[in-house]
């Protein structure tokens, strides 16, 4: 069914990102990795609808929070990146999805690996993970194109410092801090195999992203002795709508 949410908080995470939160009568709640449709309507009736992946944790406040990136290319983006204005309402439907989620009682150690945008849905269950007070272990490996596209970059950084109860590895693809120790460049093997669970503690591992970015980490995860009925994938199109 579909719920109206009001807009009432508006971030920008990088400059071409941001996050909404809506508020939303009646939200059933969420799991970590979940999305909802969004439905936009022009004045002059016409309405699209894309789905986005929800950022936040479950909550019981009715608030749901949807990380946006504007692209080149997008008919939603733009408005939703740089049009929509606190107070505004759109319909959301959702949560949708049952397969690509991590679900509290799950207790084996849990690898997430991000291309770009693909963090989105992984932030939900990171943030899941600490709202809750999980002991899985997580690790977190993120392919971004550079520093300041890098979403969420200060908490990620706070989450990590707390006991290091979330590890993360950077992977920079076009530029990379000043001394850091990795040229810019893909996902590898390498970085697989120093920036991942090794496949003998039986991780289960989630992988979201462009559609290539997605099938190259699987190739290599697999590569590295880790079985294909442990990966799960989540993909984004090149206009950045979910497959």
């Amino acid at each position: 069914m579909w719920r109206v949410g009001t807009v009432v908080a508006l971030h920008d995470e990088t400059a071409t990102a941001r996050t909404i939160t809506f508020e939303v009568p009646d939200w059933p709640g969420h799991v970590g990795g979940q999305h909802v449709d969004v439905r936009v309507t022009a004045p002059d009736g016409y309405s699209t609808v894309r789905s986005y992946s929800i950022a936040s944790a479950p909550n019981s406040d009715g608030r749901v929070e949807l990380t946006v990136e504007r692209l080149p290319t997008g008919e939603v983006s733009p408005y939703l990146t740089q049009e929509l204005a606190l107070g505004d309402r759109l319909e959301l439907r959702g949560p949708i999805g049952g397969w690509f989620v991590w679900r509290t009682q799950q207790t084996e150690p849990i690898q997430l690996i991000a291309g770009g945008s693909g963090i989105v849905p992984l932030m939900s269950m990171i943030r899941t993970r600490a709202s809750t007070g999980s002991a899985a272990r997580f690790q977190l490996l993120y392919s971004v194109r550079e520093p300041g596209a890098v979403f969420y970059r200060d908490e990620l950084q706070a989450l990590s410092d707390r006991s290091h109860s979330v590890g993360i590895t950077y992977a920079y693809t076009r530029g990379a801090p000043k001394d850091w120790p990795r040229p810019p460049g893909r996902i590898d093997a390498t970085l697989i195999a120093t920036g991942t669970w090794p496949s003998n503690l039986g991780p289960t591992s989630y992988v979201c992203g462009p559609t290539s970015f997605v099938e190259n980490a699987t190739d290599l995860l697999i590569a590295a002795g880790h079985g294909r009925e442990n990966i799960k994938t989540e993909r984004f199109g090149a206009t950045g709508e979910r497959k």
